[in-house]
C-alpha cells in the first residue's frame, strides 16, 4: 500500500455489523476484512451469520491463513473487552445447536435485540428464515450455492485483472445480481418479509445479512438494514456513538490495488495502537 493507505485514523463505533464472510470459501475478501478490522474497532461486534462456510467446507477443504487471522483477529478484540455476539446463519447453521453459549468471549445467540445509543430497537437475525428456498426446497438451495461460487470464481479473476491495471475493486457478480429481474423480485420480497417480522414485535427495525446486498432504508416505518457482505461487496453496517446506523462500503473506500503482503502478514504488526 502507498503511505496515504497505510496511515488511516482508527475509527472507533459503538457497534459494528458484519455478515457473510463465508471463511473457507476462495471467494471470501478475508484481507479485505482484515484491513477493515484493522482500522475500524466498537464496543460491540456481530457478526451476522454465514461467517463459516459449512457447506463449502463439506465438499472441499480450503482454509487459508488469511481466513485465520480473521478468527484470531475477532478472539483477539473479545479478549481485548469488545463484546462479541455470533448470530449463526445457514451457512454454519451447527452453530445455532449452542445458542446461549459463549466460547473465548464470543456469545452464540440465534437472534438477538440490539438497542442502539439513542434507544431504538433492532432484531438481529441472519435472515434464512425468511428465504423460501432455504425452508421449503434446501436441495435448490444448495445448486444455487454452487453456481453462485462458480460465479464468485469468475469474479475474483475478474478483479484480479482490473487490480493488476491498477483499477479499483468491482463486483461483477453483484452487478449481475442486479440486472437479472427474478433477483431483484426476491431482494424486494425478503426486505419487505424482514421488515414485517420487526414490526410484528414492536421493533425500531430489523438488521440482517444473507442475501449479500447492503442496504439502510425505510420500509413501512420500519428501519431496514443489511450489511451486506465480505465476497462481493466488502461492506458493514456501523453505529456512531449517536446511535445513527450507516453502511460503509471499505473496498470503495480502499485502494486495493496497491495490495502488499502487509495486509495478509503480521496483524498485530500493522494495526494502529487500540
Amino acid at each position: 500500500m502507498n503511505a496515504e493507505s497505510s496511515t488511516l485514523p482508527l475509527h472507533q463505533y459503538r457497534s459494528i455489523f458484519i455478515s457473510d464472510l463465508h471463511l473457507g470459501t476462495r471467494g471470501c475478501k478475508a484481507e479485505f476484512l482484515l484491513d477493515f478490522l484493522r482500522y475500524n474497532d466498537a464496543d460491540n461486534i456481530y457478526l451476522v451469520g454465514d461467517i463459516i462456510d459449512c457447506w463449502r467446507l463439506k465438499k472441499t477443504w480450503f482454509w487459508a491463513q488469511s481466513h485465520n487471522d480473521v478468527v484470531q483477529k475477532l478472539l483477539r478484540k473479545a479478549r481485548k473487552g469488545t463484546r462479541v455476539i455470533y448470530v449463526p446463519g445457514n451457512h454454519d447453521e451447527p452453530l445455532r445447536d449452542y445458542d446461549g453459549m459463549a466460547f473465548g468471549g464470543v456469545v452464540i445467540a440465534n437472534e438477538i435485540v440490539h438497542i442502539t445509543a439513542d434507544g431504538k430497537k433492532y432484531l438481529v437475525v441472519h435472515g434464512d428464515a425468511f428465504d423460501g428456498v432455504i425452508q421449503y426446497a434446501k436441495w435448490l438451495a444448495y445448486l444455487g450455492d454452487t453456481a453462485y461460487h462458480f460465479a464468485l470464481s469468475l469474479n475474483h479473476w475478474y478483479n484480479h485483472i482490473r487490480v493488476s491495471l491498477g483499477l479499483q475493486y468491482w463486483s461483477l457478480s453483484a452487478y449481475l445480481k442486479t440486472q437479472v429481474k427474478d433477483a431483484v423480485k426476491f431482494i424486494g420480497n425478503f426486505e419487505n418479509a424482514m421488515a414485517a417480522e420487526a414490526r410484528r414485535h414492536g421493533y425500531d427495525g430489523v438488521i440482517c445479512g444473507h442475501i449479500h446486498k447492503a442496504e439502510s432504508r425505510m420500509i413501512d416505518g420500519v428501519h431496514y438494514c443489511n450489511d451486506g457482505d465480505w465476497v462481493e461487496s466488502c461492506t458493514a453496517l456501523v453505529e456512531h456513538q449517536d446511535g445513527r446506523l450507516e453502511i460503509v462500503e471499505w473496498a470503495a473506500t480502499r485502494n486495493f490495488s496497491m495490495l502488499t503482503p502487509a495486509i495478509t502478514g503480521d496483524i498485530e504488526e500493522h494495526q494502529p495502537a487500540a
